[in-house]
């Protein structure tokens, strides 16, 4: 029998590599890593050092597999740590020169243009404020610079329903610029804010022409476990000029409520709308599927058309289906029953600067479909999608990946997750490059001297947005005395922050290699 040698191709050699990732060269976990080691990397030798690195082990290893850039982080390369006989002791060097898993995250493993990725001490808490839940006491509001200072002050945005916050004094529009009798300012707003106190007090002030003023009003928060928000805020319809207007504030998507948005569309529809306010000024994101459905309530039946076409890092992308990485508009939700559709051809999309990702999703899957008109400020910029991790390296063609019902295959000696960026989202046309935000078509701030309430047809958003659908004339000035140049807002404080998420992963088709 004659052999005629070739060189391996290049599909080979990343078989290899995979059979080589999944085996994991020795899969008698004596790593601490669960048996994932890939190829050209040493294996964690705990007996080498005095730190931990367990928690490290497993970040390093799940970034180095699924990170959207990971190409582009030298600590991340296949061969950052040769397989010699120094090459086990490297890479556990390596993972202990950080004893701060958080450290090691944030200094050692992120791409530098990366402003998402985050990580958290106990996956439950994330997975709970995925859902919606939280410790809170209820208060949203956004945090704005004094000009002349390191001074900060707070605007109250909402107040969350059957909150602590929602049986207190306290309301839209109303501002703040102590807490327990110290102003606030660059240094002291996150611990005073957002630290480990329960409870605190809220040194209130007014607004005196263009100045922010302190009053003697007070008002005390406590916050609480596990308070659950739901994203559907508040559903209006309106008769004016003849034109049948409906209107939706949406404050995060959160697919726990997916049956909720599905009947607040479906009673918007059953009110006659023929125009459509979708208020997204203060919705950080959340999940891609509750984008996907939100968009396909408003656009309608075609299931043929493309909604969304994710796209990995350049390793893994040939190794998904490529029907895998798509998503169409659909007419059922998650559960199987029908969604309420509308069926126009023109929404109106209400933004700030705290509009971000998912809500970004929808404003660009719409686009190549319908007239998106966008009134606000420009959006954030969070164009990538994330997964959450944690130690579960043995989830076949999806390790590290979260599932539920694999919570008993987690290493129980390690809490921690990742929430690392993976992939984006290209919509039909095959545009996702809007990292520096969406722009409005119709720019206007939020005024600090006249915020209205939500919902109320005199709201300066909502009234610019049915001035536009009527075609009215009247002179009513848009002009903004007090900008709201919020720097950080109280959802940025949350573990999901302005996340963008995807509930799992397309399995690997080791089958694309043959």
């Amino acid at each position: 029998m004659k052999y005629n040698a070739r060189p391996l191709s290049k599909k080979l050699k990343l078989l290899l590599f995979l059979i080589t990732a999944f085996s994991g060269v020795s899969c008698n976990n004596d790593d601490g890593s669960g048996g994932f080691v890939l190829p050209k990397t040493a294996k964690a030798d705990q007996s080498l050092v005095e730190t931990d690195i367990t928690v490290q082990n497993f970040m390093w290893k799940a970034m180095n597999f699924w990170y959207f850039w990971q190409a582009e982080v030298p600590n991340l390369a296949d061969d950052a740590f040769a397989l010699d006989a120094e090459g086990s002791q490297m890479y556990t060097e390596f993972l202990a020169s950080e004893d701060n898993p958080a450290d090691f995250f944030d200094q050692q493993l992120l791409f530098n243009q990366d402003r998402f990725s985050f990580w958290a001490e106990d996956y439950e808490t994330l997975t709970k404020s995925l859902a919606g839940v939280s410790r809170s006491n209820g208060l949203e509001f956004g945090l704005i610079s004094f000009s002349d200072n390191d001074d900060i002050f707070g605007y109250v945005r909402y107040i969350v329903p059957n909150s602590d916050a929602a049986t207190k004094d306290i309301s839209r529009g109303e501002l703040f610029t102590g807490v327990d009798g110290q102003i606030l300012n660059n240094d002291n707003y996150v611990d005073l804010l957002f630290g480990d106190n329960d409870t605190y007090t809220l040194n209130m002030a007014d607004i005196d022409g263009e100045v922010v003023t302190p009053n003697d009003k007070e008002v005390t928060l406590t916050k609480q476990e596990n308070l659950a928000e739901n994203p559907v805020f508040l559903t209006r319809s309106f008769d004016i000029s003849g034109e049948k207007i409906g209107y939706l504030m949406y404050n995060g998507f959160t697919n726990e409520y997916d049956e909720d948005l599905n009947n607040a569309i479906g009673e918007l529809r059953s009110a006659g709308i023929t125009n459509l306010v979708l208020d997204l000024r203060y919705n950080p994101g959340g999940s891609v599927n509750t984008a996907r459905l939100l968009s396909s309530m408003i656009y309608g039946t075609n299931t043929s058309d493309l909604f969304l076409r994710a796209r990995y890092n350049d390793r893994l992308q040939p190794l998904f289906n490529a029907e895998d990485l798509e998503r169409n508009f659909t007419d059922k939700s998650s559960d199987g029953s029908a969604l309420n559709r509308l069926n126009f051809t023109k929404v109106y999309i209400l933004t700030s600067g705290s509009t971000a990702s998912a809500s970004e999703l929808v404003i660009n899957g719409l686009a190549p479909y319908i007239d998106v008109v966008q009134i606000g400020e420009t959006t954030r910029g969070k164009n990538e999608f994330s997964v959450t991790m944690v130690d579960d390296p043995d989830h076949t063609g999806a390790p590290y990946v979260y599932t539920p019902e694999r919570e008993n295959k987690i290493n129980p000696s390690n809490r921690w997750a990742i929430q690392p960026l993976i992939g984006r989202n290209e919509n039909a046309d095959g545009f996702s490059d809007y990292t520096a935000g969406l722009v409005p078509d119709i720019a206007l701030q939020e005024d600090l001297a006249n915020l209205g309430v939500l919902g109320d047809l005199d709201e300066p958003l909502l009234a610019r947005a049915i001035q536009d659908i009527t075609g009215s004339t009247s002179k009513r000035s848009f002009s903004v005395k007090m900008p709201a140049n919020v720097m950080t807002s109280s959802k940025m404080f949350t573990p999901i922050k302005d996340n963008m998420y995807v509930d799992d992963v397309p399995k690997l088709d080791l089958s694309l290699l043959e």
